[in-house]
């Protein structure tokens, strides 16, 4: 597998993937992480590609099996200020994934995504809807301590924030 840039000419393939995490999701015990509303909607995928934050994972035959978001920096995330029932554990900058699915041609995907960004800025943080057991579980086998909870401006469930780090390799 492989990480790139997304382009314009992925978004077809993009949205299909995330139509294959919604029912997954749905499948699994969360259905209202992404269902009801749809998440994420196009025009959101087509400005993450704009700005280069949105990326495609792609098979040894180079065909794109997977999408995230992913940014970093200092202060990045507003949803991220205010964190509930715990704090994060480092103030240096950090990476963010968000909006990560793959279409369940593969195992592996998420993790190979996740580990990829990580190893971009060696922190970052991920938050994931509380009925999202999956995600949950991949983050904990994967080195990530869950911190708190946050909130997220797309509806009124909190989510689980999780936080990744080695202080002697996260960009200062």
């Amino acid at each position: 597998m492989r990480i790139r840039h997304a382009e314009e000419r992925d978004l077809e393939r993009m949205m299909e993937i995330y139509g294959f995490a919604r029912r997954f999701m749905a499948e699994h015990g969360n259905p209202n992480q992404w269902g009801p509303t749809g998440w994420p909607p196009e025009e959101l995928i087509r400005s993450d590609i704009r700005n280069g934050n949105s990326y495609v994972c792609l098979n040894g035959a180079g065909r794109v099996i997977g999408t995230f978001f992913f940014i970093r920096g200092k202060e990045i995330e507003p949803t991220y200020r205010n964190i509930t029932g715990g704090a994060w554990r480092d103030d240096s900058p950090y990476g963010v994934v968000h909006r990560i699915a793959g279409d369940g041609s593969e195992k592996g995907i998420g993790a190979f995504c996740i580990n990829w960004a990580y190893e971009q800025c060696g922190h970052l943080r991920i938050d994931t809807h509380g009925d999202n057991i999956v995600m949950q579980n991949l983050l904990k086998k994967l080195g990530f301590v869950h911190c708190g909870t946050i909130y997220v401006e797309e509806d009124s469930y909190p989510r689980l924030a999780f936080e990744k780090s080695d202080p002697g390799r996260a960009e200062k």
